[in-house]
């Protein structure tokens, strides 16, 4: 396993880490812990969670997978976070999760899911700093951080507070051109950098050949990505959220068959790129509460099958409507266009113009 230093806090993390939202059956205990022992016994460090994931079982998991990693001596940190931004509800916020856990700590705590600057100063007035601080103060967390999909300059605003030891935000093969302005305020400010979404939640390795130019002589596709990120030194963990014992061996053997590139070699690789693949969701369902109820991350997932799919003659827009989810195109004209979807976007995708275009008998052959 490769350990990096975690922003200047001192800690030495696994530069591959856990990430606890994709489960592919929460509910049997015995198969979530033994995956994360997997994890363990291959060297991973990091385990990432949060109360959001499968209602608190993940974080439930998480308690018991812990017990079992301190009966065989294997070190470990846990990271979380809160959407609470009131003394008061952190604090009952953390007092759960320190139960579900099974910790007397948090050692990552994060401020979560920072979306846009009015999201920020809305929390901030509501005195979450005050209240991480607090807790920082009486052990009851030990790292402050936050989680953040802010995009170009954005973020240097956010990290001014001069508070934050690490920040969890999103970058990948796919969006590095958009998010680099955030990746480099990052870096200038020698935090500790967690990626999310490392393989476009799932686009990357269903859609290899869009992204061959990541690719050595004899490497996976999986292994490619997880490459790429790892090749930036800044960064600190890599996220990866795991379903079964066998991702965890192939994100292992990624580790074990690593051979970083140098400065200019990854400048060559991310000139290869071509086109900017920015724009296409990753499936994180935050615009999943449509007034209307339509459901927007499926509608979003029909229009990642039209980017990547050119072939001349074929409707990728209706053939994934039909045989996948089984929805009317009809659906997405159901949007009044009120915004809310792409507030909570974490990509910044025109999510309105993309209904429209689905919903249009123009856009491809109606259903």
């Amino acid at each position: 396993m490769l350990y990096r230093e975690y922003g200047r806090t001192g800690e030495k993390v696994s530069v591959l880490g856990f990430g606890g939202m994709r489960f592919a059956h929460i509910d049997d205990h015995d198969e979530c812990i033994r995956t994360m022992l997997a994890a363990a016994e291959g060297g991973v460090n990091y385990f990432d969670t949060a109360p959001g994931y499968f209602e608190t079982k993940s974080e439930t998991v998480f308690g018991k997978a812990f017990a079992e990693f301190r009966r065989r001596n294997i070190p470990f940190y846990a990271a979380t976070k809160t959407f609470a931004t009131t003394e008061d509800a952190i604090y009952r916020e953390v007092e759960g999760q320190l139960k579900r856990l099974n910790i007397p700590a948090i050692d990552f705590y994060h401020i979560w899911s920072i979306t846009n600057l009015d999201n920020w100063q809305n929390r901030k007035k509501d005195g979450v700093l005050q209240a991480f601080r607090k807790l920082n103060d009486e052990g009851l967390i030990r790292h402050i951080c936050v989680s953040s999909h802010l995009i170009d300059d954005e973020i240097k605003e956010l990290l001014m507070e001069g508070v934050f030891e690490g920040v969890l935000f999103g970058y990948s093969a796919y969006n590095f051109k958009t998010r680099q302005k955030a990746f480099d305020a990052i870096r200038e400010k020698k935090l500790g950098a967690v990626v999310m979404n490392p393989l476009g939640g799932g686009v990357i390795p269903q859609h290899p050949e869009r992204f061959s130019f990541l690719q050595r002589p004899g490497e996976g596709i999986v292994a490619a990505a997880l490459h790429f990120l790892w090749d930036h030194p800044e960064i600190s963990v890599t996220l990866v959220g795991f379903e079964t014992d066998k991702q965890v061996q192939e994100a292992l053997a990624a580790i074990e068959n690593y051979k970083p590139r140098t400065e200019s070699e990854l400048a060559a690789v991310k000139a290869g790129s071509n086109a900017s693949l920015e724009g296409i969701c990753t499936g994180c369902s935050y615009c999943d509460d449509c007034p209307h109820e339509i459901p927007i991350p499926k509608f979003m997932d029909t229009y990642n099958q039209k980017i990547f799919n050119t072939k001349a003659g074929e409707d990728p827009i209706g053939n994934r409507l039909r045989w996948h989810w089984n929805l009317d195109r009809s659906i997405a004209g159901k949007c009044t266009a009120c915004g809310q979807c792409e507030k909570a976007c974490t990509q910044h995708i025109d999510i309105i113009k993309r209904l429209k275009e689905i919903a249009s008998p123009s856009a491809a052959p109606a259903l």
